[in-house]
């Protein structure tokens, strides 16, 4: 259970919320202790304290060489020696289980918010909402919910957290329209965008429509924590697109202000939907911080992925131009990791170039693959999933905890 050591702990004490005990990692073997009440007894490392956002700039610890074969279900107890790699791979259908109907109401209840205004948002509603995507944050806060309601001693997710889960797609979507048209994208999840089929113009209002309508219900749940939590992710969204536009080309770019800026595009609103499904359970602050912990070590690990496979599959797996980072100019973690390895100097050079020569980008991939950049970017997230599983520790077995920890597979295996 090597992994689980302090890995909980933020390494800042400027992370938002109320203040922080000691930081970093803690140095002897963690004292065990018990939280979350009687029906519940868990164990967690003493030198860690809670807060109510976990800091960012939380660098992932250097994977070891012994760490690579280490799986989820082996850092929960439940096996040994098992690899991250399920034998079949795991699909959404099968996270989704335990909260299937939750989920078809949710889906159901959003196209009914965003369509009855008008017939053109009921175009473009259908658009978004029918295109294909795989739900998987509101299906994270649903299973978040239910996982937390088993450990009160509950069985039931409630009307709020359903609303809640509405709200977090609504904001997610919103944020996918809104990118669509910064980066003039045609194509997404298979089908044409909403600025494709209805003009840029209309995209930016359905984009603002969505961020309105999601405020709204955000705001009716009641619950000033939740409140303030996803409100910031909408902040966070901004900081993460003005943080990407202002260091495109910089090769000076370093790990930690990748992490930041992949917490606030992604992971920021993973980890506040799981820990504010937590805070409508009513679960103590250690259970809400590692339900946080859980839904940002896993967007940072699923950021990380994505960006490897911008790398590493071709222009028909993406549905994108293969390198599009690389060409773009995105310093993402497998070309920071390329840039810093001896020989990196040919790559640097040819970023400074913006790959204005024929075959200067193909080049490019090349590198970034023969000088480790993968296989790095790899191993950070396989330490990220660590991190996230590790933050489920505190959770009694469920269907919907089993569905948590298989998302992390999930996410993984989309390495392979």
């Amino acid at each position: 259970m090597h992994a689980l050591r302090g890995t909980l702990c933020p390494s800042s004490a400027q992370a938002r919320g109320a203040g922080l005990g000691p930081a970093g990692h803690p140095a002897a073997a963690p004292v065990a202790r018990p939280y979350g009440g009687k029906k519940a007894a868990v164990w967690r490392s003493s030198g860690c304290a809670t807060a109510p956002r976990v800091s960012a700039r939380d660098p992932p610890q250097a994977p070891s060489a012994s760490s690579n074969g280490d799986s989820a279900v082996s850092l929960l107890g439940l096996g040994e020696d098992l690899d991250f790699s399920p034998v079949q791979p795991v699909t959404v259908g099968e996270i989704a289980k335990p909260v299937q109907a939750e989920l078809d109401r949710v889906n159901e209840e959003i196209r009914t918010v965003v369509g009855k205004r008008h017939p053109m948002l009921l175009a473009a509603a259908d658009q978004i909402f029918g295109a294909g995507g795989k739900k998987i944050r509101p299906i994270l806060a649903l299973l978040t919910a239910q996982a937390t309601q088993a450990a009160v001693g509950n069985s039931e997710i409630t009307d709020r957290q359903r609303r809640l889960a509405m709200v977090i797609e609504m904001i997610h979507v919103a944020s996918l329209v809104h990118d669509d048209v910064l980066d003039e994208c045609d194509i997404r999840r298979g089908a044409a965008t909403v600025n494709t089929m209805f003009g840029s113009k209309v995209a930016v209002l359905v984009g603002d429509f969505l961020f309105a309508q999601s405020s709204w219900y955000l705001a009716n749940l009641d619950n000033l924590e939740v409140i303030k939590l996803i409100s910031q992710v909408i902040a966070d969204f901004a900081d993460g697109e003005i943080s990407q536009a202002a260091s495109l080309y910089n090769m000076d770019m370093t790990l930690d202000k990748y992490i930041d800026k992949s917490f606030y595009k992604t992971a920021s609103l993973i980890a506040a939907s799981c820990r504010s499904a937590a805070a409508l359970t009513g679960t103590d602050d250690a259970m809400k911080a590692d339900m946080y912990a859980y839904g940002k070590h896993l967007g940072l690990a699923f950021q990380v992925v994505d960006d490897i496979l911008d790398i590493t599959q071709s222009a028909e797996q993406l549905g994108k131009p293969q390198g599009q980072d690389l060409a773009s100019g995105n310093i993402t973690a497998p070309i920071i990791y390329a840039l810093q390895a001896p020989g990196g100097d040919e790559l640097r050079e040819l970023i400074e170039g913006r790959f204005d020569e024929p075959g200067s980008l193909e080049r490019g991939i090349e590198l970034v693959q023969d000088l480790g950049g993968i296989d790095a970017a790899r191993a950070l997230a396989r330490e990220e999933g660590r991190k996230a599983v590790a933050a489920l520790a505190g959770l009694p077995m469920t269907p919907a905890k089993e569905s948590l920890v298989k998302t992390v597979d999930y996410v993984l295996d989309r390495l392979h």
